[in-house]
């Protein structure tokens, strides 16, 4: 599994022009499943999105999280992060989750931050071409996997 993790001070998600998910300040997390991903990998990477400490606190070092700041998650789908553009110049991919199974884990890795951790978390539509709005806080983006590739 891979995440991007973006800090925010707002986010939103539109799909056919009208938004389906909107943040203030959090997180935007673009999450991709591949085939081999279960429940382990959902939650080393939830555990990094909830504890990261990107946030800063009084004196302006990163040392808060999500928790810390009461903040909000925008979670969305991105099969696009297991594209691989090695060969040739249109991206194949082979190496993400057939739908059925990223879909599972997507609103798997939701439903646990929202019961789990308590936190307020907006989605996009797993499927759907989404128009993705974000105002990047730093800029700070993180690349998460799982399989801890880096």
């Amino acid at each position: 599994m891979r995440a991007v993790v973006q800090r925010v001070t707002s986010g939103k998600v539109a799909v056919q022009g009208k938004t389906v998910g909107s943040i203030g300040t959090g997180l935007v997390v673009l999450l991709g499943v591949a085939p081999g991903d279960e429940e382990k990998d959902l939650k080393y990477i939830m555990d990094k999105v909830v504890n990261l400490r990107i946030f800063e606190d009084e004196d302006g070092k990163m040392n808060l999280s999500i928790k810390d700041i009461s903040g909000e998650i925008l979670v969305i789908s991105q099969f696009t992060l297991y594209g691989d553009c090695r060969k040739g110049r249109r991206p194949s991919f082979s190496n993400a989750a057939a739908p059925e199974k990223a879909n599972e884990l997507y609103l798997k890795f939701i439903s646990d931050l929202r019961d789990e951790h308590n936190l307020k978390v907006e989605t996009g539509v797993f499927g759907e071409f989404m128009d993705v709005s974000i105002v990047n806080s730093g800029p700070v983006t993180m690349l998460l996997d799982s399989s801890k590739l880096f």
